[in-house]
Parts: structure tokens; C-alpha cells; sequence
């Protein structure tokens, strides 16, 4: 479905992706009432695909019906989680896909202006997806009286210029406003004060595309893949320890350990899977013996881990888990914004104690002292942020504390020289 059109360079242009049903859901759309619209998208059960799986649909009825403000909506492309690569590939390939569902998006919640904040080293998407935008604007998709529907939308292409904190919707907001890219207290939420101070929705790539295809086909139509809480289909980005990575769509709901082996084609020759990681560097790390669980989000709560943003990440026997999460939590280090302390002073240490057990100089009480620092990191800050860094720190010292002891009391001569 989402993925359906990767590699087809023709699907890129306006009327190649017209020739493939493309901007139908659009005109669709426009006949119907907003009301219907959003209904139907809470019928289909989508959740949001950036990583916190929130239903789509019952986050667009958050945004007032009469405010009498302009309303905003925001598209999300700022795909800065260490190994996620699919949005970059859905707006490289089919950008109209994700336009035409900013147009619906955008028309569902009376806003008059969309803003695609993207990654600022997505030059070659960026600029696929600026031709696109032109040619919407040229066809009389957007702008003035769209279709004669008496509806009027702008989209802007905004470039980020790389902060992974700017991936949090209220800092992408913050960002977008020309002010520093620093998270803001909720509330109030951004659907009653958002950017600029106007009701605002904030959705992801992956959500966007969706969305044309729940309109075109209808909510049941969605609900035939997943599970009954995880609906849909989702696309998983895989890279590591295995000899067939890439993204993959796949129902919500598939079964992890066949994803990795059958799909993927499992480790390396000659290797066994030592951990994984199941969305992202945010979420806890599982073992090899963790694996028979459900892609969807449930199933990832109830392994004790999350789905996140399906970015899945494979590390074979060779694989050095200490160096791993060390070199995670410098990630987080750099990437805070500084304004709470837990996460400014948190990461910076839990990363500098890292480094020394590491190194061989650590002490078995370091290990823990960065279990402290992670649960005064957690559920403490303004964003999640911390909480990213603490996952991988407590998971790995829960499940390969062996890997740490190993390395304690190793340290020699050479190692503190080249330190």
C-alpha cells in the first residue's frame, strides 16, 4: 500500500501518480463533510506512525470546530531517530502521496496552511518534493478555492537544520516559529495553542500517506490488516545484523521472530542473534530469546519494550552491547536541548560513565549508579528525551549485565594511554 510505488520514478510526478488514482481521495474529500472525514479515519483506527501510536482521527477532533483563529497543520518529517529511514523513502518516491494527504488532513481540521518541516539533509527528497508542491499548486490542489470547493490551503516546505530535538512536535513548533528548538509544557496542547499561538496538529510522514487510502477505501476497509488496537499496515526500517536490510511494509501485528528470519533473511552466516532493538535507539532493548511477539503496539508493551517508530535494529553475537549503548546515550547527550536538568546533566554523565566502563575502568557500583541516573531521568522532563537515553542503559544492564562485568576491572597501561 504505502510502499507499493518505491523505485517507480514516474509515480514522483503529478501525473504519474494521477495515472496510479492519485489526488482521488482529495476530490473525494472536498464532496464530503469534515465531521464524516475525521469519523471515518477514527473508524480505520490509525495511530499516529511517528512513535507514540496515537489514534489519528480522535487527535484531528481535538482541534476546535469554531475558533475563529486560522488553524495549522504541521507535517512531521524531521525523521531524526537513529535508524529510521522511512519517510525519507515515502517522500522520495511518492511525495504527491504524502501532499495529497496533507491536503485531506489539513481540509478535516479547517486548516488554512501546512507546513512539511523536513530534515535538513534530506536534500534529495527536498527537492523532489518542492517540485511537487509546485506542480499541486499548478493543478489548483492548493492554494486558492481548491477544486472550487471554496477551500483555500498553502503548503510550505520548512528545512530543519538537523536538531533531533526539533523531531518533538512542540519544539518543531518552537523551531518553525524561529525561536530555539526547546520542547514547551503541555498544556496547553498544541490543538488549543500551537504554533503561533493557533490551534495546531502535528502528524507524521508515514500518517499522512495513510490517509488518501482510508478515504478512497473506507475505515473497515483498514481495519482487514493488524490487530484490533494496532490496525493497518506499517512500514519497518531494518539494518544491522542482517542479510536483507531495508524498509518493509507489513501488517501490525506480524510475528517479530519470522519478520527477522524469514523476511529479513535472519543474521550473517555463521552468527546468532544476540539483541534487538524493536523502534529505535529509544526503546528497550530485547534478547534473542524475546523475540516471538507481535509487531503492533500491545504486544511490544506487554515484552517490555515499544513498537516506537518500527525502526528495527539487529546486532549479531559479535556485537559489543556496552559500546552500542555508549555510543547511544553520546547521541542523546549531544542531541538535548539543555533546558531541564535531568536530561542536560543526565546524559552527559550516564555518558561519561559509559565511556569508562567501557575503557576497562569502571567499578560494578557504576552500573548502578547509571540505574539511578536513568530513573531520575525518566517521566522528569519536559519531553521524553531522557527517557530515550534511560531505555538502552537500564534494558542492557538488565539483560547483558555479563557484557559490563566483563569489561570492569579490564582497564591496562595501554587503554588509559590511548584514552
Amino acid at each position: 500500500m504505502l510502499s507499493e510505488h518505491f523505485g517507480d520514478p514516474e509515480a514522483r510526478t503529478l501525473e504519474g501518480w494521477e495515472a496510479r488514482g492519485g489526488y482521488s481521495a482529495l476530490r473525494k474529500a472536498l464532496g464530503e463533510s469534515r465531521k464524516d472525514i475525521i469519523e471515518e479515519v477514527k473508524k480505520s483506527g490509525l495511530r499516529g506512525r511517528g512513535g507514540a501510536g496515537f489514534p489519528t482521527g480522535v487527535k484531528w477532533s481535538f482541534m476546535p470546530k469554531d475558533s475563529g483563529k486560522q488553524h495549522y497543520l504541521l507535517c512531521n518529517a524531521d525523521e531524526s531517530e537513529p535508524g529510521t529511514f522511512k519517510d525519507r523513502e515515502l517522500m522520495r518516491w511518492t511525495p504527491h502521496q504524502l501532499i495529497e494527504g496533507c491536503l485531506i488532513g489539513a481540509y478535516a481540521i479547517q486548516a488554512s496552511h501546512c507546513y512539511i518541516y523536513i530534515r535538513g539533509e534530506f536534500f534529495e527528497a527536498t527537492q523532489i518534493l518542492a517540485r511537487a508542491i509546485e506542480e499541486v499548486y499548478e493543478a489548483g490542489y492548493a492554494g486558492k478555492d481548491v477544486l472550487g470547493s471554496g477551500h483555500d490551503l498553502d503548503i510550505t516546505l520548512h528545512l530543519g537544520a538537523g536538531a533531533y530535538i526539533c523531531g518533538e512536535e512542540t519544539g518543531l513548533m518552537s523551531s518553525l516559529e524561529g525561536q530555539r528548538g526547546e520542547p514547551r509544557v503541555k498544556p496547553p496542547f498544541p490543538a488549543v495553542s500551537g504554533v503561533f499561538k493557533k490551534p495546531t496538529t502535528i502528524n507524521n510522514v508515514e500518517t499522512l500517506c495513510a490517509v488518501p487510502h482510508i478515504v478512497n477505501n473506507g475505515g473497515e476497509w483498514y481495519q482487514q490488516w493488524g490487530t484490533e488496537k494496532s490496525t493497518g499496515t506499517k512500514l519497518f526500517c531494518v539494518s544491522g545484523h542482517v542479510q536483507r536490510p531495508g524498509n518493509y511494509e507489513v501488517p501490525m501485528g506480524f510475528n517479530f521472530r519470522e519478520f527477522i528470519y524469514d523476511v529479513c533473511g535472519g543474521p550473517p552466516d555463521g552468527r546468532t542473534i544476540k539483541a534487538v532493538i524493536p523502534g529505535g535507539s529509544s526503546v528497550p532493548i530485547m534478547s534473542a530469546d524475546e523475540l516471538d511477539v507481535g509487531m503492533d503496539y500491545e504486544a511490544m508493551i506487554s515484552a517490555g519494550t515499544m513498537l516506537g517508530c518500527g525502526s528495527v535494529i539487529v546486532m549479531d553475537d559479535t556485537t559489543d552491547i556496552v559500546k552500542q549503548v555508549r555510543r547511544m546515550v553520546d547521541f542523546y547527550a549531544h542531541e538535548s536541548c539543555g533546558q531541564c536538568t535531568p536530561c542536560r546533566e543526565g546524559t552527559a554523565w550516564a555518558a561519561k560513565i559509559l565511556r569508562r566502563i567501557e575503557d576497562g575502568w569502571g567499578t560494578e557500583s557504576d552500573l548502578d549508579t547509571l540505574v539511578e541516573i536513568s530513573e531520575n531521568m525518566t517521566g522528569k522532563t519536559i519531553c521524553v528525551l531522557s527517557d530515550s537515553a534511560a531505555a538502552p542503559i537500564t534494558s542492557s544492564i538488565e539483560k547483558f549485565r555479563e557484557d559490563y562485568l566483563a569489561l570492569i576491572g579490564a582497564g591496562t597501561v595501554e587503554t588509559a594511554r590511548s584514552a
